[in-house]
């Protein structure tokens, strides 16, 4: 194995003089290096105040003891951090022969608070408090304080500053700053503007820190307002702010989500030629995402990655463009920069990791999300319980909940403990695959665990009982909310509103839409869309169009959905002229029309027997870059047919070929009424072989409507072609489509065809009626002529007993 070893300073030797000061804190750095491995390790040693540095008494102390150990601070921060839980740091300090020198403490202190050990820090703190030679000092306070900053002790750190007081250790700037900052992590930002109080009445001088310390107190809590006051102040106590100040305060808006002043304080700064670093732009490229500004937010990322940018993007700042991506829905891309950061060699931390994993679970790619999480093992790092969320929402939404809940149990086992958000996509993930029962039991897990569900809980659950279509869910799930004192929100009201829409109680959303009025829940557009297009589903067109007037009393902004549901409410009315209207002022405020919306005006336009206008639309639509959906396309076919343009037809069938759009029911209709029109019956016959991967998916009613149509245009082999493929399909027939056949074989004479379908039928268990027996009896009579007429008596006696019809005797 290929090592080195280098130290950047000469090791120590013994020596019998007293060292300077500056030689016992010099840091001496060691590289080691693994080529074979590829591992870089660099450790720094710090020695401390050793035997020959103390006094002479402490040194004929220990001379003769064996077990007092002239160790470096270095070497006992390390056996202190090898101890057991159950051993006390005394088994280690009681034998370190440089517990006699004073200056050791600060020193050791320092080591240990850059190890992040704090338990061990204030084992080691308590010790020192006991030895003779301990002297309260400000920098080993502040260092404890600043310490139990970091990890949010905030009632620790406040109990320290009270303690130094009592040891006569005046507090002094740093103090203040340390405090300040511990109660800004927690949040805590008027017990900070209270400790800046206290700093101006001992007659503290505030530094650039001070003031720093606490913008960041209140901006972190949201209190951008308050922020900016502090900020101002600053100035005018003479001290001005530097790049710290500013991005704490951008940090200030943004915490606050005022992002486009956060936008416009950027402005300002460039204005100033402050020049910003990374921190600025990681801000900046995050408000921009949030306003939707998402070209933007990714101009400027692309900025920083030019070699000459002075400002080279970090972990944080790729981070923060795959959230971009993954709202955006682009996966591959949010991958990709992923890849981009390992190629510039940044090491991803577990928040990179997780919103990578984040994007595949959104859109249920589990197998990817489960690889990220293995990777995430593989290199060492820790899953926490984003992690963990991530996975188990990935397999819900991959309609997998049993996996999901085995990645549930899994995270127990790994010890890592569940929040809410967990419990919340556990019950999204039976939720969302129908099975309310399982989803409601780990609603009650979730309370048993002694979790609080919140109002989120309650959407979640809501939706799983619109899903299932249980009705009486929904109020048990509401009552449920109300005992428990959550309070529903805008998005919770819809979801339940939308439950009872989609369990045809159009009564009981009505009614919840009135007690969130009463409640003061401002509705948003999202409301009033799930209302007007259940209104319009249960043909109360007149109730969806009141609604307008309760959006422009509560100032609710018109959107797309709301505008194609009114318009559907118009053309369902035969309201032309209104759905016009709705439909220009729609383009005028700025909101182009998606392919509801032009659906919605072909119908509006077909309704009225506007042809001319509705082929005009297409064109429009064409021009507006917006591809007809199915629908679309069947209401412009049913245009083009009733509008005198049946070649259009064929047309738009190829592009919807060539756009890839999927062919329905009424498609396959409208272009046979174009063939029949044009006589088109080669096209028809090809479509024939065309439709057959739909056919499952027709309606029955459809599927007779177009066997009348081949059979009226004399098309009697095409009809049976079409039956045949239709039987093949295994879609269930019905006597509508036998009579179908029967009329169109009678009318051309094919008269052994016709009773061996009624064969056909006695095989398939439906009944003919009576009336199809007289038909062909009475077709024997005046077209068969003497020599077929006793035949086919006689075939339909074979059929009578056979079982298969009824009494043919009767019938003659």
């Amino acid at each position: 194995m290929a090592t080195v070893t280098q130290l950047v300073t000469p090791p120590e030797s013994s020596r019998a003089y007293r060292p300077k000061t500056s030689e016992a804190l010099q840091e001496k750095k060691s590289v080691y290096v693994n080529y074979d491995r590829g591992e870089h390790e660099v450790s720094v040693r710090v020695s401390g105040f050793r035997k020959a540095d103390i006094a002479r008494r402490y040194r004929v102390r220990v001379e003769n003891d064996r077990f007092q150990k002239d160790w470096s601070v270095t070497e006992v921060v390390n056996r202190l951090m090898a101890l057991n839980r159950w051993e006390g740091v005394d088994v280690v300090l009681n034998c370190w022969v440089g517990r006699f020198a004073r200056k050791n403490f600060p020193i050791l202190i320092s080591e240990l608070s850059r190890k992040g050990c704090i338990d061990l820090c204030v084992n080691v703190f308590n010790w020192m408090k006991n030895q003779k030679n301990y002297c309260a000092r400000n920098d080993i306070y502040n260092m404890m304080i600043r310490l139990h900053a970091r990890c949010n002790r905030v009632d620790q750190a406040r109990g320290l500053f009270f303690e130094m007081q009592k040891w006569s250790c005046k507090p002094d700037a740093e103090t203040y700053n340390a405090l300040i900052n511990a109660h800004g992590r927690a949040g805590h930002w008027r017990w900070a503007m209270n400790l800046m109080d206290d700093m101006l009445r001992a007659s503290i001088a505030p530094s650039r820190s001070t003031y720093n310390n606490l913008i960041n107190a209140c901006g972190s809590s949201g209190n951008w307002r308050e922020a900016l006051e502090v900020c101002k102040k600053m100035t005018d106590n003479g001290v001005g702010p530097d790049l710290v100040t500013h991005n704490i305060v951008l940090s200030a808006y943004k915490s606050g989500r005022q992002y486009s002043k956060a936008l416009s304080y950027f402005e300002l700064m460039k204005g100033a030629k402050v020049r910003p670093d990374t921190t600025t732009f990681n801000i900046i490229i995050y408000c921009l995402s949030k306003l939707g500004q998402s070209s933007q937010a990714l101009d400027v990322f692309n900025s920083m990655r030019e070699k000459r940018s002075e400002c080279r993007p970090d972990v944080v700042t790729f981070t923060s463009i795959m959230h971009l991506y993954s709202v955006r829905g682009e996966i591959e891309h949010c991958r990709a920069v992923f890849e981009a950061m390992l190629a510039e060699g940044l090491k991803p931390n577990i928040v990179s990791y997780n919103a990578l994993m984040g994007a595949y679970a959104v859109h249920g790619m589990s197998e990817n999300a489960l690889s990220v999480f293995q990777e995430i093992k593989r290199n060492g790092i820790i899953p926490d319980v984003v992690s963990y969320t991530c996975l188990l929402n990935s397999y819900g939404r991959s309609r997998q909940p049993g996996k999901a809940k085995e990645v549930f149990l899994m995270m127990r086992k790994d010890r890592r403990k569940p929040n809410v958000v967990t419990y919340n996509a556990l019950i999204d993930a039976y939720g969302s695959n129908g099975l309310l029962a399982e989803a409601v039991g780990i609603f009650r897990q979730m309370e048993q665990d002694g979790f609080k569900p919140n109002v989120v809980s309650v959407c979640t659950l809501l939706a799983a009982c619109s899903r299932s279509g249980k009705k009486v869910n929904v109020e048990t799930v509401l009552s449920a909310a109300e005992t428990r004192g959550i309070k529903l929100n805008t998005a919770a009201y819809n979801s339940a509103i939308g439950s009872f829409i989609n369990g045809a109680e159009l009564e009981k959303a009505i009614a919840l839409y009135q007690t969130m009025k009463r409640k003061k829940v401002k509705a948003d557009s999202v409301t009033f869309t799930i209302l007007i297009s259940g209104s319009c589903r249960m043909s109360k067109y007149p109730e969806a169009i009141s609604y307008l007037k309760d959006m422009e009393d509560l100032g609710v902004p018109m959107t797309k959905e709301v505008y194609s549901s009114v318009l559907c409410a118009y053309s369902k009315q035969g309201q032309v002229t209104e759905a016009e209207s709705i439909f220009n002022q729609m383009k005028i405020a700025g909101c182009e029309p998606d392919v509801i919306a032009y659906t919605s005006m072909l119908h509006a336009y077909n309704a009225s027997e506007k042809w001319e206008k509705a082929c005009e639309l297409f064109l429009e639509m064409e021009a507006n870059g917006v591809d007809p959906d199915s629908i679309a396309c069947s209401a412009l076919m049913r245009a083009f047919n009733k509008g005198g343009q049946p070649s259009n037809v064929f047309i738009l069938m190829d592009l919807m070929r060539e756009k890839e759009v999927p062919f329905t029911g009424a498609v396959f209709f409208e272009i046979f009424s174009a063939c029949n029109t044009l006589q088109e019956w080669k096209r028809a016959t090809d479509l024939i072989q065309m439709m057959e991967p739909y056919l499952p998916s027709l309606s029955i009613g459809l599927t007779n409507q177009m066997l009348h149509l081949f059979g009226k245009s004399g098309k009697v082999e095409a009809m049976m072609k079409l039956f045949y493929k239709i039987i093949a399909s295994g879609v269930e027939i019905n006597l509508k489509t036998y009579a179908v056949l029967l009329e169109h074989l009678l009318a051309v004479g094919n008269w052994r065809k016709y009773i061996e379908v009624l064969e056909w039928m006695g095989d398939a268990g439906i009944q003919p009626s009576t009336q199809m027996y007289r038909d062909i009896i009475s077709f024997g009579e005046r077209s068969a002529g003497i020599e077929f007429e006793p035949l086919i008596r006689q075939k339909l006696e074979s059929l009578r007993n056979k079982g298969a019809g009824g009494d043919v005797s009767k019938s003659s």
